[in-house]
């Protein structure tokens, strides 16, 4: 035996899915400027068609805009974030 405990058929409520990762991991997503108002409710209008890219926590919530993914990368591990991939 390895040791380890297989547990089958355990549900996981929505809150604690949400809450894995909290503050440890986040991700970056690529959105469209017109998609900023939703998120980001506080930055001001943006060129329509524009390309940007969202740093989120693990549960979603937005933490920072920026026009690209190398500085949405670094601000993530600025704030000792690791960052996950996500489709």
């Amino acid at each position: 035996m390895t040791g380890v405990e297989i547990i089958e058929n355990t549900e996981v409520s929505v809150e604690a899915l949400a809450s894995l990762g909290e503050g440890h991991i986040a991700y970056v997503k690529q959105i469209r400027s017109e998609d900023v108002p939703n998120l980001f409710p506080q930055a001001p209008k943006i060129a329509p068609g524009t390309k940007l890219f969202a740093l989120h926590a693990a549960d979603g919530t937005p933490i920072m805009l920026t026009d690209s993914r190398e500085a949405a990368l670094a601000n993530a591990w600025s704030q000792e974030l690791q960052t996950v991939s996500v489709h």
